[in-house]
């Protein structure tokens, strides 16, 4: 998995570069994801980290943590975001950002000459491997968003996005059997721009007498959508029929219990 070990390492690897120039006070500043500050974000990033090593190398510690972490946060009524800085211990700032990003760089050569189809716990589930750290360059990239946006900065995404479009691709069932509804019998066709110029296609087989639904235009803007860093109002992308049209408005990518897209212009980056 050396391909998605390295894409997950690169998206570290910026967003250290973003972030290394900053002062004490930046890491203080809220960002538009529920008021957290970058302190929050790196914090959350590096706990997900530490939970997907476990998944891999200890399965076992891995379900005491989740177990203990669950008991600790339901007897003293915390947020999964107290959870974390509870778990953190102190650990802020730039010490966080140095042990985060040497951790993320340990996790890449772990996932990187581990089986892909490995099957390993998560949120309740197992995925294989290879999606686990495909989730964890979503997760890297989704949250980075928040913080490339409150330091009014337009990332240049690689190619590499194609892991996180496809991840997206795959979830469309999920994001209706999330919600306890069942999944459209077709999914739409989705034609997107990648950021090299090339054109990424998954075909959709039209139902007996009808024609597909379709979704096309930015690659970057899809993945922003069903990582739900953005409402699908406040992208260029063309969203044609009505299950295209509900996917979009519910898309959800990442594990958990079903979450709503942040309100159409309340994401986007900020003006100096």
């Amino acid at each position: 998995m050396k391909a998605e070990s390295g894409a997950f390492r690169a998206e570290c690897d910026a967003l250290h570069a973003l972030l290394a120039p900053l002062t004490d006070a930046d890491w203080q500043r809220p960002t538009q994801f529920k008021g957290w500050t970058i302190n929050d974000v790196i914090a959350h990033l590096h706990a997900g980290n530490h939970s997907a090593d476990l998944s891999l190398n200890d399965a076992a510690a891995h379900a005491r943590m989740k177990q203990e972490w669950k008991r600790t946060a339901e007897a003293q009524n915390l947020t999964n975001l107290q959870m974390t800085h509870r778990w953190m211990d102190g650990l802020n700032g730039r010490a966080l950002l140095a042990e985060w990003h040497a951790a993320s760089h340990r996790l890449a050569d772990d996932f990187a000459v581990a089986d892909p189809r490995k099957r390993v716990p998560w949120a309740g589930r197992e995925m294989s491997a290879r999606s686990s750290i495909s989730a964890r360059l979503m997760e890297t990239w989704a949250h980075g968003q928040e913080i490339y946006d409150l330091l009014s900065v337009r990332r240049s995404s690689t190619d590499d996005i194609r892991n996180i479009a496809t991840l997206g691709i795959n979830t469309f069932g999920w994001t209706f059997t999330n919600r306890g509804t069942k999944p459209p019998l077709q999914r739409p066709r989705v034609s997107l721009l990648a950021p090299s110029g090339t054109t990424w296609t998954w075909e959709a087989e039209p139902p007996a007498g009808g024609s597909v639904d379709l979704i096309e235009g930015s690659a970057v803007e899809f993945c922003q959508v069903v990582t739900q860093v953005r409402n699908i109002a406040d992208t260029e992308l063309r969203v044609a029929g009505n299950t295209a049209k509900l996917w979009m408005s519910l898309a959800q990518c990442f594990a958990g219990p079903p979450r709503d897209p942040p309100p159409p212009g309340t994401r986007f980056t900020q003006r100096v």
